[in-house]
């Protein structure tokens, strides 16, 4: 099974940039997109004529924000789950998932803190939500794969001005700490098992300042899998040379 995840950071415009050709031309066998910023409505009338099948979820509370989808490319999932069964997260569209067989995979656009402290508790109130689920996916025997945009870089290896940016939403304590729990319950970081020490290796660049073109950035999207399935785990990178939005792919590859 091979994956990515990608906030496209608008999936009309993302379309506009080359995406319905990336689709075409990739090898994934599922591909999670965030940030679509688009009811079912608003999806381009190409994606829709494509040979991959698909499932959206919006926010409800907003156009032009939020929102996640899933494609997958042969087989059609078991189970696909709209949210988490949470209204106060599924009305902005924060969460896909699907299951073959004992496989989960869920897709999140963790929120952003930017705006303050409120959303900064919104926003770990999702971590939690989103932890709840998936230590009880574990207990129910499934293998679970959660990636998506985290909204958070770990470690001060995962951005470019850790110093700059302690009292900044995404590399605040408690933010970190949050990521610190899902580790210490089993939960792994899959591109930190196979490039421990790999430095500027980031997902997301700031526009305004053409961050990208210096390599100023933040790596704030993952895939996390659970400890068990380590040594199924073939690959997980970041493809830094995909363009057509401030992130960039992330990937993952499981043997069977």
């Amino acid at each position: 099974m091979l994956m990515a995840s990608w906030n496209i950071n608008g999936l009309r415009a993302v379309c506009r940039n080359g995406f319905i050709d990336w689709l075409e031309d990739c090898d994934y066998d599922l591909v999670f997109l965030q940030e679509t910023k688009a009811s079912p409505e608003q999806v381009p009338k190409e994606l829709e004529q494509l040979s991959w099948g698909s499932a959206l979820q919006s926010s409800t509370v907003k156009k032009g924000y939020s929102g996640v989808a899933v494609f997958w490319r042969d087989e059609e999932p078991d189970e696909i789950y709209l949210g988490l069964g949470i209204e106060r997260f599924d009305v902005e569209g924060r969460a896909i998932g699907v299951r073959y067989g004992d496989l989960v995979v869920y897709g999140c656009y963790f929120p952003n803190g930017g705006r303050g402290p409120e959303r900064v508790a919104y926003k770990l109130a999702f971590y939690e939500a989103m932890l709840a689920r998936m230590n009880e996916l574990r207990a129910q025997g499934r293998e679970v794969v959660v990636c998506g945009d985290f909204n958070i870089a770990h470690h001060p290896i995962d951005l470019s001005r850790p110093r700059e940016s302690a009292s900044t939403s995404g590399f605040l304590p408690r933010e970190r700490a949050m990521l610190d729990r899902f580790v210490a319950q089993g939960w792994v970081d899959t591109f930190r098992l196979k490039h421990e020490d790999e430095a500027e290796r980031y997902s997301w660049w700031d526009y305004r300042t053409r961050g990208r073109e210096r390599n100023v950035g933040w790596r704030i999207d993952y895939f996390f899998a659970d400890r068990a399935l380590a040594d199924r785990i073939v690959v997980a990178d970041i493809l830094q040379d995909e363009y057509g939005s401030d992130h960039c792919p992330v990937i993952l590859e499981l043997a069977d």
